[in-house]
């Protein structure tokens, strides 16, 4: 089939499923096929096709035949989002000012999945290092400093399970390649709270990392100094947990 091909089914069937969704979202009630159906402008027959996969995602419920009501999938997602923001937002000033400090970019990221996600950068020119990671780069757990400190807050079963999922595959030589070197490291990320990068992501870069914790004592994010592997100054270690304990405070962590 030609790729250039109309592509309006498909956009098409995204805009019903919104479509759906919405009208679902205005009624506190489950809502019958048939409302659906009116409120929407579809045939009860597509209506039903499309909120039987949303319900597979668990993104619609239906509580009894014929009736559907939005799923906790939907929650789960909103929650997420909400968290990723308020860190991003309680940690922006902070940032800032750890920048000031070393004149090294300055990263917040978050867990998802068996990666860590890029969420915020502050960075500037003087550092000397090109900057690779953007805003919402992924890299895997066990390579990165804030990664092995999610790594270390899992049980040692979650932490076999990763290796054995992930292959522990390397980047550099000196990436973690093995799940023995990886159990000791992370030992010593709970002994010390914080967690280092030996240009085990890229070479010739080096970072430090310190946890953000929620209301519920709950790692929802790492703080990091990446610097070129020769900058990397361990004055700025204090400093480093100092802010991440600031962000957590606004996130209504109190600290033991």
């Amino acid at each position: 089939m030609n790729r250039n091909e109309n592509p309006t089914p498909t956009i098409q069937v995204i805009e019903r499923m919104f479509s759906l969704i919405d009208v679902l979202a205005r009624h506190h009630e489950p809502v019958s096929l048939k409302v659906l159906s009116e409120q929407t402008g579809l045939h009860p027959s597509t209506a039903h096709r499309i909120l039987n996969d949303l319900a597979v995602g668990r993104f619609v419920d239906r509580p009894e035949a014929g009736s559907y009501r939005l799923g906790m999938r939907l929650l789960e997602l909103g929650n997420l989002v909400k968290a990723r923001l308020d860190v991003r937002e309680a940690a922006l000033v902070p940032m800032r000012e750890l920048h000031r400090l070393t004149h090294q970019p300055v990263n917040l990221s978050v867990r998802q999945g068996d990666e860590i996600v890029y969420i915020e950068r502050t960075y500037s020119e003087r550092s000397g290092m090109q900057v690779v990671r953007a805003v919402g780069g992924r890299a895997p757990l066990h390579l990165t400093s804030v990664g092995k400190l999610f790594l270390a807050h899992d049980d040692p079963q979650r932490v076999r399970a990763y290796a054995t999922r992930t292959g522990l595959a390397g980047h550099t030589r000196n990436s973690l390649t093995d799940l023995a070197t990886l159990e000791r490291e992370i030992a010593r990320v709970q002994a010390s709270g914080v967690a280092r990068d030996n240009e085990e992501l890229e070479l010739g870069v080096r970072c430090m990392a310190a946890g953000i914790y929620d209301d519920q004592g709950k790692l929802v994010a790492g703080l990091s100094i990446s610097a070129p592997a020769d900058r990397l100054e361990e004055s700025w270690l204090e400093r480093l947990r100092t802010t991440a304990g600031e962000i957590s405070l606004k996130l209504g962590h109190q600290a033991a």
